[in-house]
């Protein structure tokens, strides 16, 4: 973010859920038995994020249309990722239209962008020479933003391939924050990729348009379709949307469904601080990111 805008963000984060919400967590929590139960998934999450690799997997994340948290969800996958996973992790933009990634991720600088990459990596290249071009982050992860945070940056599809083909083979994982469809990177990432992310805002405009590419997705090769998770983002508290008959209807296309839910913090925008995120929301964003990884793993 320019310093000069540095005065309209709120110092303090605001924590994922009000004081009092947590506060009957805590007490619920205390007194019931489902603690148990919420280690158990928790082991079992882990067990499937730890999972050893014997290609870098590629998962792609994209939507329909802008503000669905894409790259707010790409945060979180990545994030998941890089706890659970001992070999490096990438996150990767390809929107090059001022993304909103590095922002997300807390990224205080920026060097160099995924089409510069696409030209200076080369196969005898160690991981030490290849981070040298990338932005450091926790727990041995890595970003590699589409733009400096200037308009006018271009990435064609050919720049994308070369840079994911130079790259693989140094993370176990790269998370791709693709252009929202049908934009021709979008397509080739998701084409190639091994799992595929689509964010949707929870509502019945981004509930109907969604329908309709999964349909159009049955038409196409089989692991598509089947390698793809769905995941409905609460945009606000209360939306009215009933979630478990959508899940149904996104689910009879073959796509497998999950529910970010609405959280403060990550609706104020601004780094994700996991800390401040609420409980649901960090077991939503492990289910998910365990979801699309064993799908990753699959043979369709």
């Amino acid at each position: 973010m320019d310093d000069r805008l540095a005065g309209v963000v709120r110092r303090k984060p605001q924590h994922g859920e009000s004081f009092a919400v947590r506060a009957v967590r805590a007490v619920r929590g205390a007194l019931s038995s489902s603690a148990a139960r919420e280690v158990a998934a928790a082991t079992q999450i882990a067990g499937v994020l730890q999972q050893p690799v014997t290609t870098g997997r590629q998962i792609a994340v994209t939507s329909i249309r802008g503000g669905a948290g894409k790259s707010t969800i790409t945060a979180l996958l990545g994030t998941a990722f890089a706890h659970y996973r001992q070999d490096p992790v990438l996150f990767l933009e390809t929107d090059p239209a001022l993304g909103s990634l590095p922002l997300r991720l807390g990224a205080q600088s920026l060097r160099w962008t995924t089409s510069d990459v696409a030209e200076i990596v080369k196969p005898d290249m160690s991981l030490l020479d290849v981070t040298g071009y990338l932005v450091q982050l926790p727990n041995n992860a890595w970003l590699l933003p589409a733009s400096l945070g200037q308009i006018g940056a271009m990435l064609d599809s050919g720049a994308y391939e070369r840079a994911v083909v130079a790259l693989r083979r140094y993370f176990g994982v790269m998370v791709i924050d693709c252009e929202t469809l049908p934009a021709e990177v979008a397509r080739v990432a998701l084409a190639a990729a091994h799992g595929r992310v689509l964010a949707t805002p929870a509502t019945p405009e981004g509930i109907t348009s969604t329908y309709s590419v999964l349909q159009w997705m049955q038409g196409l090769p089989r692991q598509v379709i089947a390698g793809t998770v769905v995941v409905l983002t609460e945009l606000g508290p209360h939306q009215g949307v009933d979630l478990d008959e959508t899940t149904r209807h996104l689910k009879s296309t073959g796509a497998s469904v999950q529910v970010l839910p609405y959280d403060r913090h990550l609706a104020a925008g601004g780094p994700i601080r996991t800390e401040f995120l609420a409980p649901p929301t960090r077991q939503a964003a492990a289910r998910i990111a365990a979801d699309v990884f064993q799908l990753s793993q699959k043979r369709h």
